[in-house]
């Protein structure tokens, strides 16, 4: 008989969801974990243990590998994109340490992830790695020349720790072109570490780069924090940033800490040690939301992918209930050149921050040759400070601290008081701690940024150094469906529906209005209940 026009539609039978019915693990499940293709789920416990699921053509979860990954709860998890071979599993336990599992596809089930031949323990220090460990190699058989604990204990492919304090957020972003793989580690000091690597088939060779506090202040001993660290999952910049004059190649990182959210740019300098010169990427502050915005911890922050639209976007869940939206744009000022009264700090700002003046001029139009030479000035005076910069190593130093004991025996002028001198005038240079110093210890200080008053620092937060773009971050939501403490957050893939999990076990989905905010969209929840049997 043919089905009635009006009858309902024929229900699917596959389920729209699928399930993981029994995960196995003894505590309660902390951290969760996909791979970029969506068929590999990874979950951590309490227990400190992992678990590895496959997911088959036939839509079902089925059981890969199990093996005791830390000593505690286990807070974050992420997969390296499939790309890399073999494949890799980052951790993180509650008790520091950051591990990195390969995969041996020739292992036999249960074995695959934990049972590396060889691994790289490391342990960082306040100036670098203090040791650095390559764990024996294991026979076919499960030999060990170590003892019957050290046999049955799994043997992570890459390990490290800071022995200052412990980590509790990281994140990884690999490059597919240049295949340099980026790590970023927060600490519960309140710093972020940056490292390099250029190889990912070679784990052990982590360089790092930059090394900065997210934190005005160390958190008391026995309060409560929170930190959050993210890379940008894009893999260009977004095309109005990189009209603003954002390297293509920049990294960004939004560091949610505390009630605070900070993202981060990097920029193109020039590092000078001992009288070389080499090019590194150094972060400075982009943007930093309004402090007060949020009235508590800031449990999970995440950037959204898909940044075609023009702008980015970060959402934040906080402890006081509230999943807020942020757009992060990088407008273009602008600012007449052709007017030659036009201020010459504006005129320096916009032709830092735009990458080619076609974007503004005519092709008829043409800066007067008064503008051009302001402009050409205004560079070389830059260049001149830039070489002074780089120079300022052990021989800036040397010269610096020249000058001063030379200023020191002169006599101080009695026309000028000392009430009167400045600041920074060379009759004062031998009352600064800098100028106490050693030459050489001055030069350290000046390069490593451990002075009173750190230059790099301030060339990190100080808006108008060579390669700082403007970005400004605006709250264009506010929502609060779930009116209890909000845990985690994160977009899809495409970054067109935003997900967050609160304390009363829902999952809210929120789709963003063609007016550009953000409204919820759907709701899951999960119920525990007895089935009847039949």
């Amino acid at each position: 008989m043919a089905r009635m026009l009006m009858d309902p539609p024929p229900i699917d039978d596959k389920p729209s969801i699928e399930l993981i019915f029994k995960h196995g693990h003894q505590d309660l499940v902390q951290a969760v974990a996909f791979n970029s293709y969506g068929d590999r789920c990874a979950t951590g416990s309490v227990d400190g243990k992992i678990r590895v699921f496959n997911r088959h053509r036939d839509g079902v979860w089925r059981h890969c590998d199990t093996w005791g990954a830390h000593g505690g709860e286990i807070l974050e998890l992420q997969w390296l994109p499939p790309t890399i071979y073999p494949n890799l599993l980052a951790s993180l336990g509650i008790e520091g340490r950051f591990k990195i599992w390969a995969e041996d596809p020739s292992a036999a089930p249960g074995r695959r992830f934990s049972s590396a031949v060889r691994g790289v323990s490391t342990i960082f220090g306040p100036t670098g790695p203090i040791s650095s460990t390559i764990a024996s190699q294991r026979s076919a058989s499960g030999s060990s020349t170590s003892s019957g604990d050290d046999k049955s204990k799994p043997l992570a492919a890459f390990e490290t720790r800071n022995s200052r304090s412990p980590y509790r957020s990281f994140s990884l972003k690999h490059f597919e072109d240049t295949r340099y793989t980026y790590l970023a580690l927060a600490s519960a000091d309140g710093r972020l570490t940056v490292y390099e690597n250029e190889q990912p088939e070679n784990l052990g060779d982590w360089t790092q780069i930059d090394e900065f506090p997210v934190l005005s202040a160390r958190p008391a001993r026995g309060e409560e924090t929170a930190f959050r660290v993210r890379f940008d999952p894009n893999a260009e910049v977004c095309y109005t940033a990189l009209r603003a004059g954002v390297p293509m190649d920049a990294l960004g990182l939004v560091v949610a800490a505390m009630d605070s959210v900070k993202i981060y740019r990097t920029r193109d300098t020039v590092s000078a040690s001992l009288g070389l010169t080499t090019a590194v990427k150094e972060f400075y502050l982009a943007a930093e939301v309004v402090s007060g915005t949020h009235r508590g911890l800031v449990r999970d922050v995440a950037w959204a992918p898909g940044n075609i639209r023009g702008y980015d976007i970060i959402a934040t869940a906080c402890q006081d209930g509230f999943v807020r939206v942020f757009s992060l744009t990088t407008p273009t000022p602008t600012v007449n050149i052709e007017n030659e009264d036009d201020d010459e700090e504006d005129y320096a700002r916009y032709n830092q921050e735009n990458w080619t003046t076609a974007d503004v001029l005519k092709k008829h139009q043409a800066p007067s040759a008064k503008a051009i030479k302001r402009n050409k000035s205004r560079l070389l005076a830059e260049e001149h400070k830039k070489r002074e910069r780089d120079q300022g190593g052990i021989g800036g130093a040397l010269a610096a601290d020249g000058g001063a004991e030379g200023k020191q025996q002169q006599p101080a002028s009695p026309q000028i008081s000392q009430q009167g001198q400045q600041p920074n005038s060379p009759a004062m240079s031998h009352h600064s701690p800098s100028a106490s110093k050693s030459g050489i210890r001055a030069g350290l200080d000046m390069h490593t940024g451990r002075s009173g008053t750190s230059n790099v620092e301030g060339r990190r937060s100080t808006s108008g150094q060579p390669g700082h773009i403007r970005h400004v971050i605006t709250e264009i939501s506010k929502l609060d469906s779930h009116r209890t403490p909000v845990w985690r957050v994160g977009f899809d893939d495409d970054g067109q529906i935003l997900g967050s999990v609160g304390d009363e076990g829902k999952l809210m989905c929120y789709r963003q209005t063609p007016d550009g905010t953000w409204a919820k969209s759907s709701e899951l929840t999960m119920l525990k209940m007895r089935m009847a049997a039949p």
